[in-house]
């Protein structure tokens, strides 16, 4: 059946990144429609919507000012009803934010000018431009989360040594995740306060660490995202380190975790030794990094869910941990995650315990890639760039990983399949029953399906409803990701 493209363009219309991730996921679950798209039409998206097969000569001739819709359609019908509820959506989120008392500003002065006491920035505008905003910002005197991602590396630099010298803080870029004095920010979930302290390279790592620390009845204060470059030679870590001396400084935190993949180990050096003139509790789990020297205030541990529990002083109870199924399944484990970070524990995990592991996780990636020739298992980030180019996260729009899910489920030399579900503010509304919808249909010879669910009862989506939907159809729910790797691990031992 051959596909329509009609793209349509809104002149001088700004919304924010993650509200167009939000409602191009709607417009592409409408009839007939087979994918769709919502960005600023800066050169960069334009040359994604280009590859992706998205793009029409009135799409290409827009400008960076402008808003470009774009959708591919069974039909001319569907791609013009799907083009008129775009545009029609597009108004709404303002209203509602209107609604309820929130105000919208055009600028960042004039945002300062009504809220002179602001302390924090957000930064959601395309790449290119986040860093001029995020300078203004610190020369206003506010600390700044930069949400947006594709920021040149060595504009991160100049930002970060700038707010060094003005006693700021910059989170991001790419920073999907923080909770400042007990609030939640962009994909973080609804967690107690308490003393603890988090900073972390990562977004899912970060939520998987505060939920556990919460669902033992213990509360996050500070959870402080710095981006996953921080900890690279040419960054040096500079908001790691700043983001240390203000959870130091601050007499309510009482325990602080670090959580990254390996930093260079200059870098590791540097921020070891800022750790050790400190009196507080550290934990630090620097995913696949184990050649390091503890300081005597801090222990290094090897997974998310030993982080949690050294930060709460007690193992986590595995109340819903599954045992295995007696009828275990020699196989492969096919692990097809929507969190990096979680994907990158999994793959460690099944490397230490001696699985040969194809995957594009970040670590450690040549010796991953090395395998992939002889590869069993394979570990799939969902979340990485090369299937989220022109298209939502998965963790907001589910279905490209339902759609391997499906394929998955009818592959015998299969053992297992591994997946997370990440809940909470910004994620989708109901990811569950997107699983469910694939493994309703499967037939009674599928793989194992194990899953974790990342995520507390407060959230939006409640995580037992969310683990009972799972259940429902057959799944095995383990009580964090560590867990579920473990239990595929049982379950595929010959």
């Amino acid at each position: 059946m051959s596909a329509i493209v009609l793209n349509a363009v809104k002149p001088g219309f700004y919304l924010d990144s993650v509200a167009l991730m939000r409602l191009s996921r709607e417009i592409a679950a409408m009839p007939g429609v087979q994918d769709s798209a919502l960005m600023t039409a800066t050169p960069a998206n334009k040359r994604i919507l280009q590859d992706a097969g998205l793009l029409t000569s009135e799409g290409a001739s827009a400008t960076a000012n402008d808003l470009l819709l774009a959708v591919r359609a069974h039909s001319t019908e569907a791609a013009r009803t799907a083009l008129c509820a775009a545009s029609s959506a597009l108004e709404k989120p303002r209203a509602t934010v209107k609604g309820v008392g929130s105000k919208h500003w055009r600028t960042l002065r004039a945002a300062l000018r009504e809220q002179p006491g602001s302390t924090l920035a957000l930064i959601s505008v395309p790449g290119e431009y986040a860093t001029s905003e995020a300078r203004k910002a610190l020369r206003s005197g506010l600390d700044v989360m930069i949400f947006s991602d594709n920021v040149a590396l060595e504009e991160e630099v100049a930002l970060k040594r700038e707010a060094q010298a003005l006693g700021r803080l910059v989170m991001g870029p790419d920073c999907g995740t923080a909770i400042i004095d007990g609030i939640p920010l962009a994909f973080a979930n609804r967690v107690p306060r308490g003393d603890i302290g988090i900073i972390g390279a990562s977004g899912t790592g970060i939520q998987e660490v505060a939920c556990l620390i919460a669902r033992s009845g213990k509360g996050i204060l500070h959870a402080i995202g710095v981006g996953g470059r921080d900890l690279a030679r040419e960054v040096g870590g500079l908001s790691t380190l700043a983001a240390i001396d203000l959870l130091d400084t601050d007499a309510a935190t009482q325990c602080i975790v670090l959580i990254s993949k390996p930093p260079h180990p200059e870098v590791a050096s540097a921020v070891l030794a800022r750790i050790g003139h400190s009196r507080k509790k550290f934990i630090i789990c620097f995913l696949g990094t184990t050649e390091m020297t503890s300081p005597a205030n801090a222990c290094i541990v090897q997974t998310l869910r030993a982080a949690a529990e050294h930060a709460i002083g007690k193992a986590i109870e595995p109340a819903r941990e599954p045992a295995p199924n007696p009828a275990s399944k020699p196989g492969a484990i096919l692990g097809l995650y929507s969190g990096g970070t979680l994907a990158a524990e999994a793959q460690l995990i099944l490397l230490g315990a001696g699985r040969i592991v194809a995957s594009n996780a970040a670590v450690p990636r040549a010796k991953a890639l090395a395998c992939a020739s002889l590869g069993t298992d394979r570990i799939i980030d969902l979340g990485a760039d090369e299937f989220t180019r022109g298209r939502p996260h998965p963790m907001i729009d589910p279905r490209v990983r339902t759609d391997k899910l499906r394929e998955a489920l009818a592959d015998v030399d299969l053992g297992v399949i591994l997946l997370d579900v990440v809940i909470g503010l910004g994620a989708h509304p109901d990811p569950a029953a997107h699983i469910a919808s694939a493994l309703a249909g499967a037939g009674p010879q599928r793989p194992h399906v194990v899953a974790s669910v990342v995520g507390t009862e407060t959230d939006p989506q409640v995580r037992s409803r969310q683990i009972a939907t799972l259940e429902a159809v057959g799944a095995l729910v383990a009580s964090s990701n560590a867990g579920a790797v473990e239990l595929a691990l049982a379950l595929t031992r010959r």
